[in-house]
């Protein structure tokens, strides 16, 4: 019999906490999600997601003590949840009052808009924001 972890496939990169990094964690997760056979809308919203959850980290946090952020991914049957990790900053992260005319703090709006859930662990190390994606959501209509 086969263990629950063994089902779930997980994905885990390193990368520089540099803008310079998010096209290769985008170009990683699409082609992997590709590869697996991941609906194509998910695959999508995921790569949306995880410019998002990194153009945050790199703008609001520091990077982890080796200097880089982790990025994971698992995928499970059709959901994916998408997760990145950092150093941590002075503030939890939080979706940004509606703004019609603000130059950003859009980003964890966008998240909440495409992710059935999301949410934020504050560990000793940093903090996780990790969204999950292709599930049934309690927001849009299916």
């Amino acid at each position: 019999m086969a263990s629950t972890e063994s089902l779930t496939q997980v994905q885990m990169m390193r990368v520089p906490a540099q803008a310079e990094s998010v096209p290769l964690v985008r170009e990683a997760l699409v082609a992997d999600l590709t590869a697996r056979g991941v609906a194509q809308q998910t695959i999508d919203e995921a790569e949306i997601v995880i410019a998002e959850l990194l153009a945050n980290a790199l703008r609001h946090a520091r990077p982890l003590s080796d200097g880089a952020l982790r990025i994971r991914w698992k995928v499970r049957l059709e959901v994916v949840e998408v997760e990145v990790t950092d150093g941590g900053s002075d503030t939890v992260p939080r979706p940004a009052p509606k703004a019609v005319w603000a130059p950003s703090g859009r980003g964890l709006r966008i998240v909440r808009s495409l992710a059935h859930e999301w949410g934020v662990a504050e560990e000793k190390a940093g903090t996780t924001v990790w969204a999950s994606l292709g599930g049934p959501s309690r927001r849009r209509a299916t």
